[in-house]
């Protein structure tokens, strides 16, 4: 995957002086995180050992009993939205996208209950893809009757991968959604100025240890009190790790993804997901 700019830019010369010339500037930081992230790539994966209580545990410190509400809701929502991407000829699931899965139940599971427990006014999130996690993030800001989400995302270059942009979220919720296209090392330090606070920050773009770093740190600085990040497929670098080492101290939870239905469950690689809390170590009583 991460040689697929520079390849497709080799294979349609054409389209790729058009994509250059609308955006050099984007076009090169492009380039230049690809090859980045493919050197870091030969690196070994970092060692996480996943926590099997870990929504117990979330929960726990939210303060939550479970098995939670907002959990039922999910279970209940999930398969209308996944039959509804299929429904446009998209398959949902293990590699799905440009070789990257969509949103994996546990992840957006994770992400529903931290939307709907935690009430967020401004949400943030890096990469859309299918808009899987997007759509979720929505669903439970409409339950809430409050919120926004602004999402940053670099499209592929392939122009039949951009068609499937966003699938999941479709003209859903346009006064609570504002997409941003672009690469999250141009676009977010911009966007997280002129939002201010922000509650709830979520990474799923490129997979790398820059990457993950220059998101966390910068969306950490902003992150109000009580506020949560997640970030996904955290075994695909030492993103996760290098800061949690540098910002210590607050409730951490890696968690194994689950796949999209159960009966792809034996093709999923069972990647790992992160969740850092901003409080303290205690719990709260509910």
């Amino acid at each position: 995957m991460l040689g697929i700019p520079v390849r497709y830019f080799l294979k349609h010369p054409a389209i790729a002086f058009e994509e250059f010339t609308a955006n050099p500037i984007e076009v090169w930081t492009t380039v230049q995180d690809t090859f980045l992230a493919r050197r870091e790539s030969r690196r070994p994966q970092c060692p996480y050992e996943h926590d099997s209580r870990w929504e117990q545990r979330l929960h726990e410190y939210l303060g939550i009993h479970t098995p939670c509400s907002a959990a039922a809701e999910f279970s209940a929502l999930w398969p209308t939205v996944i039959k509804e991407i299929e429904a446009k000829g998209i398959q949902a699931g293990p590699e799905s996208f440009q070789c990257w899965n969509d949103g994996d139940a546990g992840l957006v599971r994770a992400i529903w209950c931290l939307v709907r427990h935690l009430k967020p006014k401004k949400i943030v999130e890096t990469g859309v893809a299918h808009g899987v996690t997007s759509r979720f993030i929505l669903e439970a800001l409409e339950r809430n009757g409050d919120g926004h989400l602004w999402s940053i995302d670099l499209p592929p270059m392939e122009r039949d991968w951009r068609k499937q942009v966003a699938a999941a979220v479709g003209d859903r919720y346009g006064y609570r959604w504002s997409y941003i296209r672009g690469s999250s090392r141009r676009r977010l330090p911009e966007l997280l100025t002129s939002i201010g606070q922000v509650d709830l920050f979520i990474h799923d773009s490129l997979h790398s240890e820059r990457n993950v770093r220059f998101e966390l740190d910068r969306a950490w600085a902003v992150l109000g009190q009580n506020g949560a990040v997640v970030v996904d497929d955290i075994d695909a670098n030492w993103g996760f790790q290098s800061f949690n080492r540098s910002f210590s101290g607050h409730p951490t939870m890696i968690c194994e993804a689950e796949p999209i239905r159960p009966d792809l469950r034996r093709f999923n690689k069972k990647g790992l997901f992160g969740i850092i809390l901003r409080q303290s170590m205690q719990t709260t009583e509910e």
